[in-house]
């Protein structure tokens, strides 16, 4: 069985901004679930976590969760909140109350959007942290390079919040060995805390047109030795990784980037992790083949 535990839906008439940067023509158009549908299909991928897509309103949550409770891959969703938001509580409460409110496995605020590195130090940013774990939930660590070590101070003063760190938080894959050593050290700093996961995801992107397996490969055996599988799950970031690869070709890329692995590590990251951090309501682990199609 293959979970992905990262990605978005978007019609960009209703709000996404962002996508009206230039270099983002390629994605500037509507993802809908039967959109989904048919890609985790052809990729031999059995459920999927849908995570909030940068439009930071609440008028999404309510759609995410309709999508989820219609859509059979979709397992979870991770929501957007703003995690300095004094009524936090109230707010996901109401999430709750929604239809496909159980579908609810996470929150996600856009971190990497704050131009302060040490953002989450905040008072009332790590209230919020707390608040997200008082309702069960999952905080998704959406953060810059330079944001990791504020990270791994939130995540070893609030051992009761689980965090999971998105996209190894952005390092420069492009730049290569240079790109590795600051990262690498700082990811470590934040994998001392046992409360946090992180997904093998969005790197393709960050390492941009022209990516290679190999580029990707000291990346990925750093965060495999860091954290190690049973910390670690596949994440799509479909179809923001359209602008570089499709998405069967994200997950063959992985595949074939990861270290040498037992079949038990591999399903670890490639099904059980996420499916255990986020709690899913999915099938047994094992049941479609996952090391079949992640060689």
């Amino acid at each position: 069985m293959i979970v992905d535990a990262h990605h978005h839906l978007w019609r960009p008439e209703r709000g996404y901004t962002w996508l009206d940067d230039p270099e983002l023509a390629g994605i500037r158009r509507p993802f809908t679930p039967q959109d989904l549908r048919a890609e985790v299909t052809a990729a031999g991928v059995r459920h999927t976590v849908l995570v909030e897509g940068g439009r930071c309103h609440r008028d999404e949550v309510p759609e995410f969760l309709g999508y989820a409770a219609d859509t059979e891959p979709i397992a979870g969703v991770v929501a957007w909140a703003d995690v300095t938001d004094p009524d936090l509580t109230d707010t996901l409460a109401g999430y709750r109350r929604m239809r496909g409110g159980e579908l609810l496995v996470g929150i996600r605020s856009q971190i990497q959007g704050e131009p302060d590195p040490d953002y989450l130090d905040r008072p009332e940013v790590r209230r919020g942290l707390a608040a997200v774990a008082d309702a069960g939930l999952v905080f998704d660590l959406v953060v810059r390079a330079d944001q990791l070590p504020a990270a791994a101070r939130a995540a070893r003063d609030l051992p009761q919040v689980p965090f999971v760190l998105d996209h190894l938080g952005k390092p420069r894959i492009r730049a290569g060995v240079a790109g590795l050593a600051g990262w690498s050290a700082d990811l470590a700093a934040l994998a001392v805390s046992p409360n946090v996961t992180a997904k093998l995801s969005g790197l393709v992107t960050e390492a941009g047109p022209g990516w290679t397996v190999a580029a990707l490969r000291p990346f990925v055996t750093v965060a495999v030795d860091t954290f190690g599988a049973s910390r670690l799950m596949f994440g799509s970031d479909w179809p923001v990784c359209l602008l570089v690869a499709d998405y069967g070709t994200v997950r063959d890329a992985l595949g074939a980037a990861l270290p040498p692995l037992s079949a038990a590590e591999r399903d670890e990251i490639f099904a059980g992790t996420a499916t255990r951090v986020y709690r899913l309501a999915v099938g047994p682990e094992g049941a479609d083949g996952c090391n079949a199609t992640a060689r």
